[in-house]
């Protein structure tokens, strides 16, 4: 018998948004109120799948799918799943709402112009230059989420630990 359903927090937004800090502080805060969370990045969600998808529109969009899928799987066996993920398509945000019933979508919403001011891997630079190509936000439109349980911009200043424990307030964990 399968314990009862668990949670997933997607927390999704453009490349250097903060996703990976968030989510870290999300897992910390977590592991000290008792959970187990599993924290899956898409960076090594991408080498798990055997780094053989590119990063065009329906390449990102496919393996977005399959990180949402995994996700449901593990919280259907009782996990509380953390996915920092781009996965600025809509399609499967709504396919998450669908199919994972306990659902938390966090959009870390940053300006282009904050995240190229801060791009410590130089990411927007070379893509702004034209050095590039395949940047959700430059040259791939990135579809902002329309129903995100919990929205922080990123020129607020809160660090991730503050939006760590905000998200766990909403989820009244």
């Amino acid at each position: 018998m399968l314990p009862v359903e668990g949670k997933v927090f997607w927390v999704t937004g453009l490349s250097g948004a903060g996703k990976t800090a968030v989510s870290t502080r999300l897992a910390a805060r977590l592991a000290e109120a008792g959970h187990k969370p599993l924290l899956l990045d898409g960076d090594v969600l991408r080498a798990i799948f055997g780094g053989t998808h590119g990063h065009d529109p329906e390449d990102r969009r496919r393996l977005s799918f399959s990180y949402a899928r995994l996700c449901r799987e593990l919280a259907r066996q009782g996990a509380t799943v953390i996915c920092a993920t781009i996965s600025m398509v809509e399609a499967v945000r709504e396919w998450n709402r669908a199919n994972i019933p306990a659902y938390v979508e966090i959009y870390l919403r940053a300006s282009l112009d904050l995240l190229a001011a801060q791009d410590d891997k130089g990411l927007y630079k070379r893509a702004l230059a034209g050095e590039i190509g395949n940047v959700v936000g430059v040259d791939i439109p990135a579809e902002e989420p329309r129903r995100p349980d919990l929205v922080f911009d990123r020129a607020e200043g809160l660090t991730p630990d503050e939006i760590a424990r905000r998200v766990i307030d909403h989820a009244g964990l």
